[in-house]
């Protein structure tokens, strides 16, 4: 079954809209989301090419595909059909994009696409039962393969993403680092050159001093 939808820009993350009522019979409902917003925020940073992939975790697995910028995420049962959960994704991308595909970009708040919701769950519903007779068909549809689609698990994907986060900030403080010792370098080698000059620079000013001195007394 079909236990979680959600949608987000991708650029930023941003949650553009969800199933209101997705969650309600689970008792993690709220671990899975943390777990979807995890997701999107890896995808935001360009952490995972693949613009179609299934992530296990737990009992379920989050189905995605990524098109136009937007990030279109299922969660179901481990068995629920995979072929089914990427034909329900590619019908809610297709009608999103049909209603909302010009005001994604300039979209300022989350769930701003909220009303989307109605067509999620009458979508839902066609997609629950995997015995009738529309979803048999879709399912041997053999124009329409999943194969190829590949399957991680989650706490891979996270973890990858939590490494290259690591890999980023290390960097960043080596920059850091490596601007303030220049910085640090630059004044020791003002420093030398002061005392290495100092003394001739005083030298010559006193001679110029009672150079001065002398003309003015003659």
């Amino acid at each position: 079954m079909v236990k979680l939808t959600m949608i987000a820009r991708v650029t930023d993350g941003l949650p553009l809209a969800e199933g209101l009522d997705d969650g309600r019979d689970m008792q993690d409902a709220e671990f899975y989301k943390q777990q979807v917003k995890a997701l999107f925020k890896n995808l935001s940073r360009g952490h995972n090419e693949a613009s179609r992939m299934s992530v296990e975790t737990g009992p379920y697995v989050f189905h995605y595909i990524i098109e136009g910028r937007v990030c279109y995420l299922t969660m179901c049962d481990r068995a629920y059909p995979k072929k089914l959960a990427f034909q329900y994704l590619e019908d809610l991308k297709n009608e999103f994009e049909r209603g909302y595909g010009n005001q994604i970009e300039t979209a300022a708040r989350p769930y701003a696409f909220i009303k989307f919701d109605t067509f999620i769950q009458r979508t839902k519903k066609l997609y629950q039962d995997t015995r009738t007779q529309r979803n048999i068909t879709k399912l041997n549809d053999e124009l329409y393969e999943v194969h190829q689609i590949m399957t991680r698990n989650v706490q891979e994907v996270l973890g990858v993403g939590e490494k290259l986060d690591q890999v980023s900030q290390m960097s960043s403080r080596l920059t850091s680092e490596s601007r303030v010792y220049a910085d640090k370098a630059r004044d020791l080698n003002r420093q030398a050159l002061i005392r290495k000059w100092a003394p001739v620079a005083i030298v010559l000013g006193v001679v110029i001093l009672l150079f001065w001195v002398r003309r003015k007394i003659w």
